[in-house]
């Protein structure tokens, strides 16, 4: 492991708090109090809030742009809109994009499928009002990490059974794809890496209290993948569900799904939103690449 990634680690370690033995009004208050200032960087031509919706529009002059419609990490549980605002900022400004962030309701006093239909919602939103924003409704992705790359990749599959909005590409982010905690990267990484099986399985539990036999909750659960929109998938090998995210890449592609996957070894879950390491302002570079090809922007 890098050093500047152990060091990392052990902060996060021993400062994050045991969130399965926490009420969620209080847990999101401690996470909120971690945070440091909101810098609103990088700039923006334009940054819009409606409708539960934070819309990033970042300078540009040309074509209209592509539509990243985004679902924050957490759990489920917490995250908003301010949490990964540096991380909308930026992937709009790299790829370019318009970036839509969905403040989608959260578990458990909203449980599964709230926060997906949430964010269907907001897909249905974009196609209506991309020309507000200056963007093209017939390049729309879905896009998220952790839980909000389940929430993308279970709204991919909505849209193509609905025959909702058309979707362009869909972008999971270490997605937490099922509740599957006996795979190889639970064994090896569920303690001692800042993401833990026991935090995992309090997330399920409040997000699905009922179960998670529902497509809308676990997108393995569909019959068939094949039509769906192409992919970028990206793990990280010491994530807890790191090997159900690469089982669902190689899934996508055996359904006949174009598949960018790429796996960050020795990166944990959550780095892609920590600008300060090395390794993640890499990681971006490579990633917006990726999307730029799913999005077949030249």
């Amino acid at each position: 492991m890098h050093p500047e990634v152990a060091a990392m680690l052990a902060q996060l370690n021993a400062g994050f708090p045991d969130v399965t033995t926490m009420a969620p009004n209080a847990l999101r208050e401690v996470i909120r109090g971690r945070r440091g200032p909101n810098l609103r960087l990088p700039d923006m031509f334009e940054v819009r809030e409606t409708d539960g919706l934070r819309v990033y529009r970042p300078h540009h002059d040309g074509d209209p742009l592509p539509v990243i419609v985004f679902a924050h990490g957490g759990g489920f549980v917490f995250c908003d809109l301010d949490s990964h605002d540096e991380f909308c900022r930026s992937l709009a400004a790299g790829v370019p994009a318009v970036v839509v962030s969905v403040d989608y309701r959260l578990a458990p006093e909203h449980p599964g499928p709230a926060a997906h239909d949430d964010m269907y919602a907001a897909v249905e939103w974009a196609a209506k009002h991309a020309h507000d924003f200056g963007a093209d409704p017939t390049r729309i992705a879905v896009a998220g990490d952790s839980a909000g790359g389940n929430l993308a990749a279970t709204v991919a599959i909505a849209a193509r059974d609905r025959g909702g909005p058309s979707i362009a590409a869909q972008i999971l982010l270490y997605p937490v794809i099922d509740d599957d905690f006996e795979t190889e990267s639970y064994r090896r990484f569920g303690v001692g890496y800042y993401n833990t099986t026991a935090a995992m399985k309090w997330y399920w539990q409040q997000y699905a209290p009922n179960g998670t036999d529902d497509v809308r909750l676990v997108p393995t659960r569909a019959a068939s993948l094949a039509g769906l929109p192409p992919a970028v998938v990206i793990t990280a090998e010491l994530d807890p569900p790191c090997a159900a995210g690469d089982a669902y890449a190689q899934r996508l592609r055996t359904d006949g799904v174009a598949v960018q996957h790429h796996r960050y070894d020795g990166l944990f879950h959550g780095f892609l939103t920590i600008p300060a390491l090395s390794a993640t302002q890499t990681a971006r570079q490579e990633i917006w690449q990726m999307i730029r090809t799913a999005l077949a922007i030249s």
